[in-house]
């Protein structure tokens, strides 16, 4: 069914209809979702260009992946990211258009995706404690939404984040409940904003239970599955090695799992691992029971929600900037027990 065919079925103009399916305002709430239960059951789908051509709207959101030999962005953990966003936007009637640049051309691609208008906004990924690119869309205008915050920044702006804090405070809590005093942190990069915060939540907790914070015990790289098999074999060569990791990711917490096993130990049992779990669809923590303890929090449904705020944003200029902080669960596996000590 097309256009024209819809109107005359539901007995209205064709532009009511377009209005009504484009989420413009001044069409009734009752009339918005009479038009689209018709839709649906009549498999309608608007042409892209044609709703383009009639709203001024590209119709399409951007994403711009900055190519670089060391960067959080190659994190396979992205894909479910963009899984997730692609079905908000594919409800909307919105594309996506992914622009891969180098680092330094970062700049040069936002600013055209803004001259030529062939995105209505903009999702930012992977934020730094001081992120430049915050500044550089604020001044051109499209609206934008960040995955994650920048800490070091003033002003408003759209963002999405999980409370990293939070967690990593509960999972460190966690660790020193079951008596460990020597837990090693496995993070991220922390000129990253959320790997930064995740350090914030351990030290807290370290330091309301009255431990001290040993630097010889905070590791920040790339959160490659190597990185997390080296850390443990480094710092189990200590003459009081860590009984614990608190790792960034379910990618580096497989290296420190296989590390573990490569020593003759057993996880959970003789060393305790706690790591932050995306909830990946094609990396799952384990079936019925869970392979690690994790601080869970699913990626998918953070890039749906996330591109929702964006949406609401370009259909309602002038509202306030929408934010939104997700708690992610702890959830206990066979990875994580009582302190060798106290067996």
């Amino acid at each position: 069914m097309n256009l024209k065919e819809l109107a005359a079925y539901l007995n209205l103009s064709q532009t009511t209809v377009s209005r009504a399916l484009n989420g413009f305002p001044e069409v009734s709430e009752a009339t918005r979702k009479r038009v689209a239960a018709a839709a649906e059951q009549h498999n309608y789908r608007p042409n892209t260009r044609a709703k383009a051509l009639a709203t001024g709207r590209a119709m399409a959101i951007g994403h711009v992946i900055p190519l670089s030999s060391q960067h959080e962005m190659v994190n396979p953990i992205f894909g479910d990211f963009i899984a997730g966003a692609g079905e908000s936007y594919a409800a909307a009637g919105y594309d996506m258009v992914l622009s891969l640049v180098e680092d330094k051309k970062q700049e040069k691609a936002y600013r055209e995706m803004a001259s030529k208008r062939n995105v209505d906004g903009i999702v930012l990924h992977a934020p730094r404690m001081s992120d430049p690119r915050i500044g550089l869309l604020r001044e051109i205008g499209l609206p934008f939404a960040v995955h994650g915050r920048a800490s070091d920044l003033a002003g408003e702006y759209c963002w999405l984040d999980v409370n990293n804090k939070s967690a990593f405070d509960r999972a460190t809590r966690f660790l020193i409940d079951l008596g460990h005093r020597r837990i090693c942190l496995v993070n991220g990069l922390e000129s990253m904003d959320f790997a930064w915060r995740r350090r914030a939540g351990y030290e807290y907790a370290l330091e309301a239970a009255g431990l001290p914070l040993d630097p010889a015990l905070m590791y920040a790289e790339e959160m490659t599955e190597s990185y997390g098999y080296r850390t443990v074999v480094k710092t189990q060569a200590m003459v009081d090695p860590p009984t614990a990791y608190l790792v960034s990711s379910i990618i580096p917490a497989m290296g420190v799992r296989r590390a573990i096993e490569d020593s003759g130990r057993q996880m959970g049992r003789d060393i305790s691992v706690i790591t932050h779990d995306d909830d990946l669809s094609y990396l799952r923590n384990g079936d019925e029971v869970p392979q690690f303890t994790a601080t869970v929090s699913s990626v998918q449904e953070a890039g749906r929600q996330l591109a929702n705020l964006l949406l609401d944003q370009i259909r309602n200029p002038g509202q306030p900037l929408p934010t939104r902080l997700l708690e992610a669960q702890l959830t206990v596996g066979r990875s994580t027990g009582p302190a060798p000590t106290l067996r």
